[in-house]
């Protein structure tokens, strides 16, 4: 019995973590990176603008 409970709480504790990810997080921001490659516009390194693009980082 002490066994099964011992289970049921196991599974519970390790049944409650999650991990959370923020979709997005760049290590630079777009506007550095405008300026790193020396583009004239920001836009296209934008989060939104990934999708737009074909990128799929």
């Amino acid at each position: 019995m002490s066994k099964i409970v011992g289970v049921v709480f196991a599974v519970l504790m390790f049944g409650s973590c999650s991990v959370h990810r923020s979709a997005g997080n760049s290590a630079t921001a777009p506007g550095q990176v405008k300026k790193i490659t020396g583009d004239k516009s920001a836009k296209a390194y934008a989060p939104g603008q990934q999708k737009k693009n074909g990128n799929k980082n």
